[in-house]
């Protein structure tokens, strides 16, 4: 019977294991020994591990191993095999840190990495261990670390609010989720403290100041704990993988994904790691989205680079993060989580000063009454700090406003200056030339005017001078045109209506317009990015070669980014190189990528291209450098590497902006392979063409050669018997000639067949026949070739018919003694051995002399090819292409390997086939039985 539809496994989950077993299967293993604190004992267990591993006969490297005086930890490293540390400079200082390009060179089975969360020196590839980690995995090493609670990124905070202390060196929770093993150590509180009283965690100072501060046994049960949900949620995570692999449940279901809004206040990271801990608990995805309305583009720069550091801190934690615009913050939420299916929006809490937050709260709600929300409490020292403020009697003030953290640039500051005086400006300027006008124009004209204004003011300098203009129009409308005039006094109560109607239309006016102005710049920018992906591709479909495609992308990368970028392309060795400077008269406005690129590392283009990942400015590896690396990962292969050097360095941290650059990366790539392919396409018709023109020579040479070489042989063999008898030197002399008319000949012969074979001309007379009667002829045509040399030929009498053309077999057994002679001394053994192999006839020659040379056994079959390059001995290299091209043509194989007698062997395998039944003798005979 077979299961009902909804027992059966989700194609799509068993797909996705699969493929995710295959990538885990070309990674080293990852066995991540996990506990509450120090002191638990993860170091010690790892050490037994590997003792116990070493003990069964596996090597084991220890690279990083830290004791902390440990006496128990240190005994357990004896007997086992240290890596020694890289000394690496730091202001005036050596520092020991693990040497990883050692580590790569050893290529061990497995090593043991301590601290997984350890921040390396500056000037190390990489800037945490974990980094160096993952290249180890990647290189197919097994590694065995360890990690306390405290040092996972979304439990940062969480712990430094129980004990009061801020861990600094952190791990993200995607490196220990996709760890393969986690082995929990754990210690009961109580037990933890008598090991640090007995000095077995720390030193006496030292042990004194923890059990003082965050050795103390609350601090230790609440860590106990958190290790303990963790490494319960990990389990969880397993067994649901299990439970798909083998279909237990009938219906699987998801849980619903999260929606992070970050914003603009001090506590976005806490509202990121707050979300990434609730999603790992829920075992869900999650999403980080920041929607950037009109008052929020005028943050300062450093407010927006912060902003950013959270999306990318969200990233590292595993979300998917996007930078949405929009004019309200409610509405864009809802689109883009109604838009991704998420069913739960994270905020953080509103705190006083914060009216906004509270109001934006209350329109989710009311908006999207299914959606479930949640709010964040502030972090610990936010709330240390309300206390401080409440006790000083400022809540409520300046402090608390997210926009006074930082001050602003001055160039920002000047321009917003300017455009409030441009509105003041416009408004006095209005009123100076509508004064001429008033015995012309009524006042409701004159408003009109004023109106006017504020509507070109808010079209070019958006909502706040829109306002100060509406503000200052009606005061100026009020003191130069209404009654009494020059003068705020108002004698008629009408004009109190219009100047309220008056006020509220131009702030209306000014609000729509600003508004609009917002949507079409943001309208802008994205037409902009695919215009400009429109226009790249457009560009690079008709590039033919590299070198267009180097200038274009610089082009487009400098027009669309505002940044400098060069594109590195391998060599044949692949290593990358930069382009070739241009010579043209073009050459001044494109200089060398050189010095385009001033901070330009080959060594981290070269790692990038390498493992095919992003290096340098916003990455994980090498971030200091001013140069991002991009790798061009084509369908193929990878075909180089696009470095980048931004103006700023903030945009890389942009979502979009980064989604658009790898865009450009991919196109790129795709038309180098394509430009490659063009290139191979070509070469490929140059030789056939060429391969043609050569054949149809050689067929036409060889042909007039063979009538005057069959004379000279035949006038060389009649001199060596004329009469009277030539004297004893002119009979040698006779000879000689008559051995190189007849090499000349078979070298013609070779020539002719190797063309006639190529253009389809030969035509195969197959016949049952036995192999034993094409080796003995084969042996007697070669016999002058072969009488300075042993041969042994075995051949088992059982031997089937074989279907073949036996003057084409022929030919490939003479051509392959001849070439076994020729290649080996005087004396040297050679033999003609047949097997029958399943449903394949096996026939080797092999000899017993130098062999063949190495990395060229398939190299010899081509054309014109020798074994020895520069040699005296006859021949130009057909006899085995000869002989390849007979045996393919009969459905067989022919290969070159080394021989079991010491030197080479080529081994002709050709198909059995089901040979005719042998007729009776009576049909034979054609009697009966009469």
């Amino acid at each position: 019977m077979f299961p009902h539809p909804s027992q059966r496994p989700d194609p799509d989950a068993l797909l996705a294991q699969v493929q995710a077993q295959e990538r885990r299967a070309a990674r080293g293993r990852l066995r991540i020994y996990f506990g509450a604190s120090a002191g638990v004992g993860k170091t010690y267990a790892m050490l037994a591990a590997a003792r116990k591993l070493q003990a069964e006969g596996q090597p084991v490297l220890v690279g990083v191993v830290e004791t902390h005086g440990r006496s128990e930890t240190a005994a357990m490293l004896a007997g086992l095999e240290v890596l020694p540390l890289k000394a690496v400079s730091y202001r005036g200082r050596q520092l020991a840190e693990f040497d990883l390009d050692g580590a790569l060179e050893r290529r061990p089975a497995l090593i043991l990495m301590d601290e997984l969360a350890h921040s390396n020196a500056p000037g190390a590839r990489h800037p945490k261990r974990w980094q160096d980690v993952e290249e180890l995995l990647d290189a197919g090493i097994d590694v065995y670390s360890t990690v306390n609670v405290q040092h996972l990124e979304s439990l940062n905070d969480v712990v430094g609010g129980i004990t009061g202390i801020r861990v600094g060196e952190t791990v993200p929770d995607t490196v220990f989720d996709q760890a393969d093993e986690v082995v929990l150590v754990d210690l009961p509180a109580d037990e933890l403290l008598a090991r640090l009283k007995g000095g077995k965690v720390y030193q006496a100072p030292q042990a004194e100041r923890a059990a003082r501060h965050f050795f103390r046994k609350g601090n230790l049960i609440a860590l106990r704990e958190l290790a303990l949900r963790r490494t319960a949620d990990r389990i969880e995570g397993d067994v649901r993988a299990y439970r798909i692999e083998q279909s237990i449940a009938d219906i699987w279901k998801t849980g619903a994904a999260l929606l992070a809004c970050v914003g603009p206040g001090d506590h976005a990271d806490h509202t990121v790691r707050s979300a990434a801990r609730l999603a790992s608990q829920l075992g869900t995805g999650w999403h980080a989205v920041y929607v950037e309305t009109p008052a929020l583009q005028r943050l300062s720069e450093p407010q927006r680079v912060a902003m950013l550091r959270s999306l990318k801190l969200a990233e590292e934690l595993g979300a998917t993060t996007a930078v949405v615009a929009g004019q309200d913050v409610a509405q864009a939420a809802l689109e883009y989580a109604r838009a991704h299916n998420l069913s739960k929006l994270m905020l953080g809490r509103a705190g006083p000063g914060w009216p906004w937050r509270t109001s934006l709260i209350r329109r989710l709600a009311a908006a999207a009454p299914d959606l479930d929300l949640i709010e964040i409490g502030a972090p610990s020292e936010a709330l240390a700090a309300l206390k401080q403020r409440s006790g000083a009697g400022v809540v409520g003030g300046a402090a608390a406003s997210p926009q006074n953290d930082s001050g602003e640039p001055d160039t920002l500051l000047r321009q917003r200056l300017l455009a409030y005086g441009a509105a003041v400006l416009a408004s006095v300027a209005m009123a100076l030339v509508a004064t001429p006008l008033l015995a012309y124009l009524d006042l409701a004209n004159i408003a009109m005017l004023f109106l006017l204004v504020v509507l070109l003011v808010a079209a070019r300098f958006g909502r706040g001078p829109s306002v100060l203009a509406t503000c200052v129009s009606v005061a100026c409308f009020d003191f130069f045109f209404v009654p009494p005039r020059f003068t705020l006094a108002i004698s008629d109560f009408q004009y109190l209506v219009t100047f309220g109607v008056m006020l509220a239309v131009g702030l209306i006016t000014g609000h729509l317009t600003a508004g609009l102005r917002f949507q079409a710049q943001v309208a802008f920018n994205r037409e902009r990015r695919a215009r400009a992906l429109y226009e790249f591709s457009r560009e690079l479909s008709g590039a033919l070669q590299a070198e267009q495609i180097f200038d274009t992308t610089r082009l487009f990368i400098q027009r669309a980014f505002q940044a400098r970028a060069t594109l590195l392309v391998p060599d044949a060795e692949g290593h990358l190189q930069l382009p070739a400077p241009d010579t043209s008269a073009a050459a001044p406005a494109q200089a060398s990528a050189a010095s385009h690129l001033g901070g330009l590392d080959m060594g981290i283009a070269q790692w990038s291209f390498d493992r095919a990942e992003v290096a340098g400015l916003g990455t994980d590896t090498l971030p200091a450098s001013a140069v991002f690396y991009l790798p061009l990962v084509a369908p193929m292969r990878t075909r180089g590497v696009l470095a980048i050097e931004p103006e700023k360095s903030r945009w890389i941290l942009i979502p979009e902006q980064r989604q658009q650059l790898d865009t450009f990366g991919a196109l790129a790539a795709i038309a180098l392979e394509r430009v490659h392919y063009i290139e191979v396409a070509q070469n490929a018709l140059v030789s056939m063409e060429s391969e043609r023109l050569r054949n149809s020579l050689l067929a036409a040479l060889s042909h007039d050669l063979r009538t005057p070489l069959t004379s000279l042989v035949g006038l060389s063999e009649g001199l060596g018997h004329s009469e009277p008898p030539l004297a004893a030197a002119q009979q040698e002399m006779a000879r000689s000639l008559h051995e190189e008319a007849l090499r000349m000949s078979t070298l013609v012969a070779n020539l002719l067949d190797m063309a006639r074979i190529q253009s389809g001309e030969v035509s195969f007379n197959l016949q049952w026949q036995s192999l034993e009667e094409v080796v003995g002829s084969a042996l007697r045509a070669s016999a002058s070739q072969l009488r300075q040399h042993v041969l042994r030929t075995v051949l088992p009498a059982d031997l089937p018919l074989l279907r073949f053309d036996a003057v084409l077999i022929e030919r490939v057994l003479c051509n392959l003694l001849e070439n076994a002679a020729k290649y080996t001394p005087a004396g040297a053994q050679i033999e003609l051995s047949a097997e029958v192999h399943g449903t394949w006839l096996q026939l080797t020659v092999a000899d017993d002399g130098p062999g063949l040379p190495a990395g060229r056994e398939e190299a010899i079959f081509e054309k014109f090819t020798r074994g020895e390059r520069e040699s005296a001995k006859p021949g130009v290299g057909l006899g085995l292409a000869i002989c390849r091209a007979i045996v393919e043509a009969h459905g067989g194989r022919i290969t070159a390997a080394p021989s079991p007698l010491g030197g080479a062997a080529f081994v002709l395998t050709l198909p059995l086939g089901s040979p005719p039944a042998m007729p009776e003798p009576e049909e034979l005979t054609g009697q009966d039985d009469e």
